[in-house]
């Protein structure tokens, strides 16, 4: 697909996924640097994302937004990456990447409020408890390397994302199995490199 490629983030954001699978396709891209003082309520950027967050891509007239999304979006746009499902990972990619874009971050986002489901009230939450969301989020990356099984994915970036960036901050409690996970898709290069440039992306943000 022809057209230019651009990133809107901010280093201290979800933007880094975008940066890290970004950066697994290989594929060349713009960044802009949208600050969290004015730049994300711009007019301009609204007419990006009406939402106000980022990070955002856009592809020639096309916008992204939503990480979950950019990864899978990403993925299936440079298939020679190899990030994309193979016809028998298809339900494990889109399981678990869609877990984690759902009741993890449902779950992470109501315990960092200080929000309790009562007892009577988790059959109308997704997630069910924090508890049960944790352990099920273990399952998913025990006894195998990846969430596919041996071969990482882009649903790797987005689940491995949302572990590394929850324990590094306490909202998502370190276990064994989780800390293995992380080390393993924290080794790739192509995270290595995000970080660097978002690293590097500081001084310039707001």
């Amino acid at each position: 697909m022809a057209g230019k490629l651009t990133l809107y983030t901010h280093p201290m954001s979800r933007g880094r996924i975008a940066r890290w699978m970004l950066e697994e396709t290989g594929a060349e891209y713009d960044t802009r640097i949208i600050s969290y003082d004015d730049g994300m309520r711009s007019p301009e950027y609204l007419a990006i994302n009406p939402m106000g967050k980022v990070p955002a891509i856009t592809h020639g007239d096309r916008v992204v937004t939503e990480c979950a999304a950019i990864c899978a979006y990403l993925a299936d746009t440079f298939p020679e990456a190899g990030l994309a499902p193979g016809p028998d990972e298809r339900a494990d990619y889109y399981r678990w990447l869609f877990f984690a874009a759902g009741p993890v971050e449902a779950a992470v986002s109501n315990r960092s409020l200080g929000i309790d489901i009562p007892e009577d009230k988790k059959r109308m939450i997704g997630y069910g408890d924090f508890d049960l969301m944790h352990a099920t989020l273990i399952s998913a990356v025990t006894g195998r390397d990846f969430v596919c099984g041996d071969r990482f994915t882009a649903a790797d970036v987005y689940v491995g994302s949302q572990i590394g960036w929850g324990m590094q901050f306490g909202s998502i409690p370190a276990s064994p199995e989780l800390s293995a996970y992380s080390e393993r898709v924290y080794a790739r290069e192509a995270f290595k490199r995000a970080s660097a440039k978002d690293d590097s992306a500081m001084a310039e943000a707001g």
